[in-house]
């Protein structure tokens, strides 16, 4: 163990959770009429990186234990290997050491070692808080409806779901039916909201609200602006392109309509689930959803995707570069050579991926184009959005085992990030010279 790398170790963790996960769906009491390998790998997967996409109907191809199961892996996979193993350490008196601590370092994304087992402890306790006052609300709404032990199951599975952004619902026709509800909108809304800004986030406006900060880092300035403009921007485009289509927002009335453009802008970022049918929508609005599927969430944070700070860097790169400016700059900081780099890298690898993946779908599997590449965009930005099967299901119910098996190894690489994984296969080494500078055109 020693010659492994943190991001490594970090793989083997997230494997580790999906190989369990896979075992526990393919026992008798999981399922109604039994599951294959390949699907109990794929919905372990989807669940452990809190994607969303299903080849089963959860509700019904699923008994309460499979959804138990379903539910731990969205929690565990949220909260992250080491995060999870951190707490059952603690909880059992083992003592952390350097090496774990590194390794928390890496999976929570944080810049400093200084209180890392507090701010771990301090992670746990602030998901189960926000978690049970969803499930609180969600439960009192789902109360008139059904009895009063499905609506307190009902308002903990999609609080955890949520807030893990993992979009798992445990009706077939996911929130269709609560499309115009506004408490549910905005209680699920706002739990993948906070869940998808990062613990960083979370901890950095509580210390400025307590005035323990001076001030917000530039870190938690460029999560919130960023964040904000793509909820507005999403909302916008989403209502411009979407407000006359009657297989979407057509029929409705204005209020229910914004709601819903709101609704659909804040799941395209990594969350999964759906108000509207989105095989109805426009072309436009597909293109919207898709980039804001690949931009995804947070450092830190339960979502997936290239992240929001690194959209922000690049934006801010390229505007510099056009400039003529020697730095990168935001909010009157020099962003670092390194972190600028970082993020070209990990959108470059992340459109290569999602290319790749895209291309041999659609040489193994016999779907359109679009919907294939809104498939693997959603997989990779751990979303769970899909054109679907023509009924409740995703589109990848459709595929093949190697299908399948593509897309999950999509979701796997869009939870733990391109980057991770390229730094943990790649072979690090200083070089002791350097080579003479050549001249290269440009443009």
């Amino acid at each position: 163990m020693k010659h492994i790398s943190p991001p490594q170790i970090l793989i083997l963790g997230f494997l580790s959770f999906i190989v369990i996960g896979m075992m526990l769906l393919m026992t008798p009491p999981a399922t109604v009429n039994g599951i294959s390998a390949v699907d109990a790998l794929f919905t372990s997967t989807s669940a452990v990186c809190v994607t969303g996409l299903i080849v089963k109907d959860t509700p019904q191809d699923f008994t309460l234990f499979g959804h138990v199961v379903i539910l731990l892996l969205i929690q565990l996979g949220g909260l992250g290997y080491m995060t999870s193993a951190t707490i059952i350490s603690l909880v059992i008196g083992k003592k952390i050491g350097l090496s774990e601590r590194l390794i928390m370092k890496e999976a929570l994304n944080v810049l400093t070692l200084e209180g890392i087992v507090k701010f771990t402890k301090a992670v746990l306790i602030v998901t189960l808080v926000i978690e049970a006052l969803g499930a609180f609300v969600l439960t009192m709404r789902f109360l008139p409806h059904v009895g009063p032990g499905q609506a307190v199951w009902l308002g903990i599975f999609h609080a955890v779901s949520a807030f893990n952004n993992a979009g798992f619902s445990l009706f077939s026709d996911n929130l269709v039916p609560y499309r115009g509800d506004l408490v549910v909108n905005l209680v699920i809304t706002s739990l993948i909201i906070v869940g998808g800004i990062g613990f960083i986030v979370m901890s950095d406006v509580y210390g400025y609200w307590r005035k323990e900060l001076f001030k917000v880092t530039v870190h938690t300035k460029v999560v919130l602006t960023t964040t904000a403009a793509l909820l507005v921007t999403g909302t916008l485009l989403f209502l411009l392109f979407e407000h006359n289509n009657e297989g979407t927002l057509g029929g409705m009335p204005l209020p229910e309509k914004v709601l819903a453009a709101y609704f659909g802008s804040v799941t395209a970022r990594t969350a999964g689930f759906n108000t509207i049918d989105y095989a109805s929508l426009r072309f436009e609005t597909y293109l919207i959803t898709m980039l804001l599927m690949f931009i995804g969430a947070s450092p830190g944070s339960t979502g997936g995707g290239v992240k929001t700070t690194t959209f922000a860097v690049v934006i801010a790169s390229l505007c510099s570069i056009m400039r003529g400016a020697g730095d990168t700059v935001m909010f009157r900081k020099r962003i670092s050579y390194n972190a600028v780099s970082k993020s070209f890298l990990s959108i470059t690898l992340a459109l290569l991926l999602i290319c790749v993946v895209s291309v041999l779908v659609l040489k193994f599997e016999h779907v359109k184009y679009l919907p294939a590449v809104f498939e693997v965009t959603s997989a990779f930005g751990t979303v769970g959005l899909s054109l679907g099967d023509g009924g409740v299901r995703s589109l990848s119910a459709q595929f093949s085992p190697l299908g399948k098996l593509l897309v999950s190894m999509t979701m796997f690489a869009g939870r733990l990030g391109p980057l991770t994984l390229a730094v943990a296969v790649a072979k690090r080494s200083e070089p002791r010279f350097k080579y003479p500078e050549g001249k290269v055109i440009i443009g």
